[in-house]
């Protein structure tokens, strides 16, 4: 196997195991409420929580990955998130989750960038699609798996064991991290040397672009959507369609294995389509559009009563937005040169985990006393649909004009130097 694609077989383990970190709490979510007598409210702060620090070091994490590489970035980050979630099988109340969630978000800032960063680098544009999606399905394969296996636990053993439990063992992902890469950048392919090089950005016509700001308010939007699956979905479907905890890990996590099969599957048919023609952003803007389309199925959850109608509608939902993610994300990484892409993609993860901010605190609050989630469900549909109304707006044109500013390589006087 050609060694890039080993190390993206690890950037997939690396981030599904994010993902189950990042989502124990809600699967333990109503044992927890139970546990320590929270309120809605005050769960959906804590479930928050991990957003607050994710969204303020998504830059200085950008800068970093940029400046040091992707191999000890990662690895430190790694092992601190890893103990910081086994650490959370310690906690006492509200108050040591709350500084263990922030702990978590701040040292699971380095995953994506790392990632992406790997990818942008040693795939030419035509081919990023597949190991873009590969890595978006270890986001959706970690909700699922974390799913199955934390109710699990969550029933025979209880929250505290399932924390410690998941998070003590991936730590046996850092030593194979730092053995795969290698540990000076002249090692690796040439493609995926840094290129050291005088960027000259113009900022003024890049600030001025339509869909420079199409793209970040886009990146919020369907965040929007995503973080609230992630965070409340498993107590919707506990409190609201009265599932089983064993029955919500086995609901949630199908259409969460299948979106990852999709993904890769879209991932692939988009690098096919994106070489055949040439027009990587038009290929990739259909696929992103439609799923984003597709995501609002959500809505449906609304109007359609009973328990049969969950699964099917969470897997249309769930698996379009797998499509839309791959794929807005492989156009994120396209467009900045190779030497801006953890700051980029650092900027536009910012968006994103405010939306995660917003997302679980707005639920929280917009449940009351009844614990209602037609408010919540309808946000999270119609957020997708502005998603996708904005990367109509933007279309191929703007995105290869904002490429073109962000790429432009005459040195003037002022330039910035980035290595």
């Amino acid at each position: 196997m050609n060694k890039r694609w080993g190390i993206v077989a690890l950037i997939f383990t690396g981030i599904l195991i994010s993902y189950i970190d990042r989502t124990n709490l809600s699967i333990a979510n109503t044992a927890i409420m139970q546990t320590f007598g929270l309120s809605p409210s005050a769960m959906g702060t804590l479930l928050s929580a991990f957003f607050w620090t994710y969204a303020i070091f998504q830059l200085p994490a950008g800068f970093v990955v940029d400046r040091f590489g992707v191999r000890g970035t990662y690895a430190a980050a790694f092992f601190i998130w890893s103990i910081a979630s086994a650490s959370m099988a310690l906690s006492r109340g509200y108050g040591d989750f709350l500084a263990l969630r922030l702990v978590l978000g701040f040292a699971e800032t380095v995953g994506p960038l790392a990632s992406l960063a790997y990818i942008r680098r040693n795939f030419a544009g035509p081919e990023q699609g597949l190991p873009t999606s590969i890595y978006i399905a270890g986001q959706t394969f970690g909700p699922a798996i974390g799913a199955l296996l934390g109710s699990a636990l969550l029933v025979h053993f209880g929250w505290r064991f399932m924390f410690g439990a998941t998070g003590l063992v991936a730590l046996l992902w850092v030593p194979v991290w730092l053995y795969v890469l290698p540990k000076k950048d002249s090692k690796l392919p040439a493609a995926a040397r840094p290129v050291k090089k005088k960027l000259n950005i113009r900022w003024g016509p890049v600030l001025g672009d339509l869909g420079f700001w199409a793209m970040s308010a886009c990146v919020f939007f369907l965040s929007y959507y995503w973080y609230f699956v992630l965070t409340w979905m498993p107590a919707y479907l506990s409190m609201t369609r009265g599932f089983s905890t064993m029955q919500m890990g086995a609901i949630f996590s199908a259409p969460m294995f299948l979106m990852a099969g999709v993904n890769i599957f879209a991932g692939w048919w988009a690098d096919r389509l994106a070489k055949a023609t040439g027009n990587v952003f038009g290929i990739r803007l259909r696929f992103a559009c439609g799923g984003l389309i597709g995501s609002s199925a959500i809505l449906l959850l609304n109007f359609l009563p009973g328990s049969g109608a969950v699964l099917p509608v969470l897997v249309v939902s769930i698996c379009s937005f797998g499509i839309a993610s791959s794929s807005f994300w492989t156009i994120s990484q396209h467009a900045p040169p190779g030497d801006l892409v953890g700051r980029t993609i650092g900027y536009l993860n910012t968006l994103s985990q405010l939306a995660g901010v917003a997302a679980p605190l707005i639920t929280g609050w917009s449940l009351g006393p009844q614990k209602n989630f037609t408010v919540a469900i309808a946000l999270a549909g119609i957020s997708t649909l502005i998603a996708a109304a904005l990367l109509m707006l933007t279309g191929s044109k703007g995105l290869n004009r904002l490429k073109t500013n962000l790429n432009y390589l005459p040195a003037e006087s002022g330039a910035l130097e980035y290595s």
